[in-house]
Parts: structure tokens; C-alpha cells; sequence
């Protein structure tokens, strides 16, 4: 490892990364290949204090997600992982928290709070809409400044079969 890279492994001990994407995109999958689990991950608030899912009853909100709750899976603590809800729904109040989001956390100063990356799930097991309006519209409006975007496609082999 040259003397670059460490001096950013250093600065850098956290990669914070927002993941983005549709229901059932594979986004779980995702994030556990890339951080070699099969576990779920831990989730935290905003206090840094454990969100103990189990105790949660079954509600309207418990397939929901607040942006700024942290997940970290304990095989890669290296991650810190912010799940947006989405806007499927065309719904301007989610475009605005997760554009609202994506600007805060890419201004912040401390590295550690800063936003590196988001990956945008974009699954492909229905070939005839790759995109929804609500991606496109991401894609379109939302200007991410300097974090970047990247897009993993996702399902692929659904995709294989169906064409």
C-alpha cells in the first residue's frame, strides 16, 4: 500500500454510502455481498443508540425508513449504510428529505458525517420499465453535488431468463 493510501485509510475509517432503490430492488442483497454477511444489519438513530427491530409491532411504519438512521453490519463495520425510503409514489415530501439528505450530509466538513457515495438500485427483472418516473426524476432533478452516484443494476439474471 503506497503512503496515499494510507493516509486516506486513515482520514477515512468509515465509507458512509445512502443506497437507493425501488421495493424488492435487492438493495439488502447488495449490501451483504459487498460486506460478505449474511446477517442483518444493526440499525441505529440519530443518538447512536440501537433500534432493536424485533420489539417493533406490526404497522404501517415498520416497512418505512428514517434516511438518517445508520445501518451497520457487524462483518464490515467499515460501512455506514443510510436507507432512503424511496418515492415510488411520486411523493414530493420523499424527493425533498432525500434531496435535502443528499445536500447536508455532502456539505458536512467531518469525514466521518460527510456522504461518500449513493448507490441507486436499479433492478432489471422487468425489462419493460427499467425506470420508474420517480428514478427518472432522480435522476433528472436531484443534483447530488460533489457525491457521486452509482448506479448497480440489479436482478440481472431475471433479466437473462425473461429475454
Amino acid at each position: 500500500m503506497d503512503d496515499r493510501t494510507l493516509r486516506l485509510r486513515q482520514k477515512y475509517r468509515q465509507f458512509r454510502v445512502l443506497v437507493m432503490g425501488r421495493a424488492n430492488a435487492g438493495k439488502t442483497t447488495v449490501l451483504q455481498k459487498v460486506c460478505n454477511t449474511t446477517d442483518q444489519p444493526k440499525i441505529y438513530n440519530s443518538k447512536r443508540e440501537e433500534i432493536d427491530l424485533s420489539a417493533l409491532a406490526p404497522s404501517r411504519e415498520r416497512g418505512e425508513h428514517n434516511i438518517e438512521n445508520e445501518m451497520i453490519f457487524e462483518a464490515n463495520p467499515g460501512y455506514i449504510f443510510h436507507d432512503s425510503r424511496g418515492f415510488e409514489c411520486g411523493s414530493t415530501s420523499e424527493f425533498k428529505i432525500v434531496q435535502d439528505f443528499i445536500e447536508q450530509r455532502g456539505m458536512r466538513r467531518s469525514s466521518s458525517e460527510q456522504l461518500h457515495a449513493i448507490w441507486y438500485c436499479l433492478p432489471t427483472d422487468n425489462a419493460s420499465r427499467l425506470l420508474t418516473g420517480a428514478e427518472a426524476r432522480f435522476f433528472q432533478e436531484c443534483d447530488p453535488g460533489a457525491v457521486p452516484v452509482i448506479a448497480i443494476y440489479t436482478k440481472f439474471d431475471d433479466f437473462v431468463l425473461q429475454t
